[in-house]
């Protein structure tokens, strides 16, 4: 896929309705067997442009660190919220999902007046709201979010690693590659693991 720089469109078309503080908020890590799903929220600063912004998927690890490094500098207000596995075992990992995305919106300060979120709505949020299908390749704070929580989750995933080295969190921080499928066949789950998600090679082989 093309990397196609996400765009202040949007957000420049709500604060001409009023809103001023628009806030953009992205999670990663829904897909993953271990580690948390990490959500970020970003109000970005319309007077100190980042340049740059697109899909956290599209770029590089190294581009990532760099724009993160931006992000966290300019913007306005940003924050970080994490749903751990053991939530996610709790709650299923959608719901687990929009909660830590309601965390990390209200940990904002001040509170954005609109939030633009990528995909979905998050019940229970009582701000103005509005869901962005492919909001991370379209919209700059959601790109922006999308960033700061995937560099955020990365970085979490090889602190573990270093304490625990043998599923290979540096190489795939969490997903189920080849190399983890056979790692978690070797050495069964750990507590970074999701026991609701199985993948239905390894019933038989998992305890």
């Amino acid at each position: 896929m093309a990397r196609t720089p996400a765009t202040s469109t949007l957000e420049n078309a709500m604060r001409r309705w009023g809103f001023r503080r628009v806030a953009g908020c992205d999670e990663v890590g829904r897909g993953c067997l271990a580690g948390p799903v990490v959500v970020a929220a970003v109000v970005l600063d319309p007077r100190r442009r980042v340049p740059g912004l697109c899909d956290s998927k599209m770029i590089t690890a190294a581009r990532r660190a760099r724009l993160y490094d931006v992000i966290t500098r300019r913007a306005l207000a940003w924050a970080v919220s994490s749903a751990p596995p053991e939530e996610i075992d709790a709650l299923n990992v959608h719901q687990a999902s929009l909660e830590a995305m309601r965390r990390a919106v209200l940990a904002l300060a001040p509170l954005p007046d609109l939030v633009l979120v990528d995909a979905f709505r998050i019940p229970g949020l009582l701000i103005a709201q509005r869901a962005v299908v492919h909001g991370d390749r379209r919209c700059s704070a959601i790109a922006a979010a999308s960033i700061v929580a995937k560099v955020t989750r990365d970085r979490e995933m090889l602190a573990h690693h270093a304490g625990d080295p043998r599923y290979g969190y540096d190489r795939h921080k969490g997903y189920a590659t080849s190399d983890h499928l056979a790692a978690l066949a070797r050495y069964g789950y750990s507590v970074l693991h999701r026991r609701s998600f199985r993948p239905p090679s390894l019933f038989d082989t998992i305890e």
